[in-house]
């Protein structure tokens, strides 16, 4: 009888997890799909799962993405304290 032989090593286990060719973070929509379906929740499972196809095709990963959005959002200035403790000169 053959021995079915399964090569896997840690290293594998930091690779993005995929659903055949589509992003497995999409799969919750999809899967609130198939619980409701109706127009609005098919129109958003397909928004996310394109949305997430567009970012790979560029080469960022949803975390790398939503991290550079937020220090697009933060902008340049970094202060080392909050506004509510600096002591302003008038």
């Amino acid at each position: 009888m053959a021995r079915l032989r399964v090569v896997s090593h840690w290293r594998d286990s930091g690779r993005m997890p995929r659903l055949f060719m589509i992003d497995a973070r999409s799969a919750f929509p999809l899967l609130l799909f198939l619980m409701h379906i109706k127009l609005w929740s098919f129109i958003l499972a397909l928004i996310v799962t394109i949305f997430f196809a567009i970012i790979e095709h560029y080469g960022l990963s949803a975390t790398v993405f939503f991290r550079s959005v937020r220090t697009v959002l933060a902008g340049k200035i970094k202060p080392s304290k909050p506004w509510w403790r600096k002591k302003y000169r008038y």
